[in-house]
């Protein structure tokens, strides 16, 4: 019999029913909510006179709709304080975990699960957010569900979900100088296009994965959404035991030790057969940067626009369109182009290794005049230790104002949103059409080059510097 992918490992073992030519039953280990898509699934519970089946298997935290600012006074906004409120009132009333503004552990819930080590290697981990693949960078099968089957979780445990292809993208090499896991996903993203992984849930293998941290592994398995992948994973080593070791809720002292024992059973077999495999050289990858309206618009920094002749002739009116919206002409070369804000943070980059890159790179220099820069911690755990560390100085020194933590900036659901027709060179995931506001255009890149650009206020190589 062939061996098994990872990914197949850990679906059959959570395979409650398979239906006969139809989705399996799958357990699920862990549930994280927010207040955007739990407020309607609640409301379901109430209706059916159900209760959530296993609260300590549910975490919540508010994060899309909250402030970045006076988080300890009363939300501002109507809609985003009722989404709020909501959520305290429902987790009150069925006795699930909440983590709510100011907590020390409030945050964005794809930061906030792994630092409190709740997301651990082997488990189904749902959320009613695409980017739940963040947790994927452990070792687990995380994704993203809709409402209604945030409901079907709360009441049963169990999804029915059919099982995804397997893809593997293996990426072996050495990085250049300058370059970092934003940099990888985007230039794979840029390679097979924002509908390459569709219908697949991708393992990333291969020694520049390897010789990620977690929260670059994190950063690579969060974008896979984007490339249309249900998913991504990697398969867990010792970097990911060391992370995981004495934080809050992982397992302690002998029970570790054989979590990690069970843990180091999670790969795939050597004769394990892919539904598609993709090969890249790290040697290729250079700092990225997005010129469209897509996560797969990408180019190298130092690179041009795309002309209409190197675009596929059944996509050129949409690149048409997406060039119009973004300002820019094809062949456009996009260095020294002018930006308006900079934003770090999002559950892509909001992590406190990021925010020790950008305070490593801008030490000693100031941003530039023509830039806002919001600098936004994932949580209140990182908000926390850019403190204790001494980065907010670094960051204050150089003109950079540090919020407090939420998903800010990334998408225009609170009020930390980048005007009409500015530029923004963002840390985060997606830059769809007015995604971090009506009219705002939005070029992802890495924090390094999000501080390159925030100290000369304009589109730059951050190796030049």
């Amino acid at each position: 019999m062939a061996g098994k992918t990872l990914f197949d490992k850990i679906w059959d073992a959570h395979v409650v029913e398979q239906i006969e030519d139809g989705p399996s039953v799958v357990y699920i280990d862990q549930h994280l909510i927010h207040e955007v898509t739990s407020p309607q699934a609640f409301a379901g519970l109430d209706a059916r006179g159900l209760k959530v089946l296993r609260t300590n298997r549910t975490v919540a935290t508010p994060d899309h709709n909250v402030p970045t600012i006076d988080q300890d006074k009363p939300i501002r906004d109507d809609l985003s304080r009722f989404q709020v409120d909501k959520l305290t009132e429902n987790c009150e009333r069925h006795g699930v975990t909440l983590y709510g503004l100011n907590h020390p552990y409030q945050g964005i819930v794809h930061v906030v699960g792994p630092q409190l080590g709740i997301t651990q290697p082997g488990m189904t981990i749902v959320c009613g957010d695409s980017h739940t693949s963040t947790h994927g960078a452990f070792g687990s099968v995380a994704f993203g569900i809709g409402t209604s089957e945030v409901e079907m979780v709360l009441a049963t445990q169990c999804l029915m979900q059919s099982k995804a292809k397997r893809m593997r993208i293996t990426v072996d090499g050495e990085l250049g100088p300058g370059v970092g896991a934003k940099d990888i996903i985007l230039y794979i993203i840029a390679q097979i296009t924002a509908s390459g992984g569709t219908g697949y849930f991708v393992e990333y293998a291969g020694s520049a994965f390897r010789n990620l941290t977690m929260e670059g592994r994190m950063t690579v398995c969060n974008m896979s959404i984007e490339m249309g992948a249900r998913g991504g994973l990697i398969a867990p080593d010792e970097t990911t035991f060391e992370y995981i070791r004495g934080r809050e809720f992982a397992p302690k002292g002998a029970d570790f030790d054989a979590a990690v024992a069970k843990w180091r059973e999670l790969y795939t077999d050597a004769d394990a057969v892919f539904d598609a495999e993709l090969h890249f050289d790290a040697a290729d990858i250079e700092p990225m940067i997005t010129y469209g309206t897509n996560p797969g618009m990408g180019v190298k920094v130092t690179g041009n626009v795309p002309n209409l002749s190197d675009i596929e002739e059944s996509g050129r009116t949409s690149f048409s369109k997406s060039l119009e919206y973004m300002g820019l002409v094809p062949g456009e070369l996009l260095l020294g182009k002018q930006v308006d804000y900079v934003f770090v943070g999002s559950c892509t980059n909001g992590r406190i290794e990021d925010l020790r890159a950008v305070a490593q790179f801008v030490k000693g220099k100031k941003k530039a005049d023509n830039i806002t820069a919001w600098i936004v911690p994932g949580s209140k755990q990182v908000e926390k230790q850019a403190q204790e560390e001494g980065l907010v100085a670094i960051l204050e020194e150089a003109g950079f104002m540090l919020r407090q933590p939420g998903c800010s900036a990334c998408l225009a659901m609170n009020e930390d949103k980048i005007p009409k027709g500015k530029y923004a060179v963002s840390t985060s995931n997606r830059n769809f059409e007015g995604r971090q506001g009506p009219g705002a255009r939005t070029m992802l890149a890495s924090p390094i080059t999000a501080a390159a650009v925030a100290v000369t206020g304009k589109i730059v190589d951050p190796r030049d510097l």
